[in-house]
């Protein structure tokens, strides 16, 4: 370091500060890493963070994202690669917009909500979560998007004063996870402008949009395992503090994703269809969950110690996929749902506790003794909620 020279340091950023300072980062100034609100999700991204540490040549934000380890992973993304984003998006739409927000800010698709806007000159619209005060707002004049999970699509559906204000939208985007082509037929139907998006943080959130990818984006499908990656501008630059994790996920200027596809040649242009994970993340009403990490923490729980506990995921129709705990515990007083949350709460995000609790007299097992967690998933899936 030269005399006279400074360390650029990220700048930690609560949600409501979020905006001006992503503007500001956006045009050349500090690079931002949002926090999230959670204590025990704030505890863990400051960990992965290193706000100690110089920030990375080219970053304007570092944004947090769940890995298959359970601890969250700093996705350093440039200027260049959201103003990229941001505008293939606005391409792809029909013009740049004004933009509903009712999702969490720190999160990618909620940080580039703020971005598009900022970079088109249009605004943000905060919304509620369940997205209950829509049809009282409002909007300005131009074209308007909403940025949705299908969680919230799912339950705006049965408000008929909501379908109505959807209606009215440009766009609604529906991504961070499987949607139910059922679901998206009924809210096609009603007049809901739906489009499905897939990406992920290291894309700057969606790059393919009803199975297309954007333009500049580049998908491909490996034939032999159907893994999905992505090459072009939206490209992250990189793990914060992770050089072998970025050698091992960016290879030859290709993002390796842990997504399973394969492209539906049947209509007149080809789209990608998400098939699902090659690990054990799995995406829950549009956030990561690490599986192995709620096992972990639930063996640890009480009435479980000395019990055999499995977690997985069964796809459910309202969250994409559901997180159950299975486990031939004998009954106890405190062997319940709302505790087992409680317990792993206080060591994962909220958003990862299991939403059922099944208790069997014994685990179902493959011929080397292990859980047969494949079995599981076909038990414990309703048909009614298979995609």
């Amino acid at each position: 370091m030269t005399a006279g020279s400074t360390t650029t340091l990220l700048r930690p950023v609560e949600e409501a500060d979020l905006p001006a300072a992503l503007a500001a980062a956006l045009d050349g100034g500090a690079p931002v890493a949002p926090l999230p609100t959670a204590p025990v999700e704030r505890t863990r991204a400051l960990r992965a963070l290193r706000l100690e540490e110089p920030a990375d040549p080219d970053a304007a934000v570092v944004v947090l994202s769940s890995g298959s380890t359970g601890e969250p992973k700093a996705v350093v993304l440039s200027a260049a690669a959201i103003r990229a984003g941001a505008e293939a998006t606005h391409a792809r739409l029909g013009g740049p917009g004004h933009w509903l927000l009712p999702l969490p800010r720190h999160y990618v698709a909620g940080l580039m909500v703020l971005a598009r806007a900022h970079l088109a000159g249009t605004s943000v619209v905060p919304l509620a979560r369940d997205l209950a005060d829509l049809p009282g707002l409002s909007l300005p004049a131009g074209r308007r998007y909403l940025s949705v999970v299908p969680t919230q699509l799912v339950r705006a559906l049965e408000r008929p004063d909501l379908v109505d204000a959807l209606a009215c939208l440009d766009a609604v985007l529906v991504g961070g996870g499987a949607t139910d082509p059922a679901l998206l037929a009924l809210a096609r139907a009603a007049g809901v402008p739906c489009v499905t998006t897939y990406g992920m943080s290291e894309t700057c959130g969606g790059c393919v949009y009803d199975g297309v990818p954007l333009d500049g984006v580049d998908v491909r499908v490996a034939p032999e395992d159907g893994r999905v990656s992505v090459a072009g501008p939206v490209l992250f630059s990189g793990y914060r503090g992770r050089p072998d994790l970025t050698a091992e996920t960016l290879v030859d200027g290709r993002l390796r994703t842990a997504d399973r596809a394969r492209w539906d040649t049947s209509g007149p242009v080809p789209r990608l269809q998400v098939l699902g994970r090659t690990d054990d993340v799995v995406v829950s009403g549009g956030l990561n969950v690490d599986l192995a990490a709620v096992e972990a923490r639930a063996r640890s729980w009480a009435p479980c110690t000395t019990a055999d506990v499995a977690v997985v995921g069964v796809p459910h129709r309202h969250w994409g996929v559901e997180v159950v705990a299975v486990t031939d515990a004998a009954p106890h007083e405190d062997l319940a749902l709302a505790a087992l949350q409680a317990w792993v709460r206080a060591e994962l995000p909220p958003y990862a506790a299991p939403r059922r609790l099944v208790v069997l007299d014994r685990l179902p097992r493959t011929s080397s003794g292990k859980v047969d967690r494949r079995r599981l998933q076909t038990d414990l899936t309703d048909p009614e909620d298979e995609r």
